[in-house]
């Protein structure tokens, strides 16, 4: 997998998903073609992590740091939103 990819797709991982199926450069997967476009829409951290699995393992550095992501920003930020909504 291209290192590009596996670092912005932490900060960007919906763009970063669209860009490189744009450009034909999407990692190697057995993901059906309708599962990688909800997946896109609607949960692309799970996507990229399926892929992270399927061509590098979960022995992988960057299998564990994107879960750590996912986990921050799926437990994390709901947090964060009720108490901006609240000072409101």
């Amino acid at each position: 997998m291209d290192s590009v990819f596996l670092v912005i797709s932490l900060f960007l991982p919906r763009l970063m998903l669209i860009i490189y199926f744009l450009i034909h450069q999407i990692p190697l997967n057995t993901v059906p073609f309708i599962g990688d476009i909800l997946l896109t829409i609607f949960i692309p951290r799970a996507l990229i992590l399926i892929y992270i699995v399927q061509n590098l393992g979960t022995d992988s550095p960057w299998f564990w740091i994107h879960l750590v992501v996912a986990a921050l920003v799926y437990f994390g930020g709901g947090k964060k939103m009720r108490s901006k909504y609240k000072k409101n």
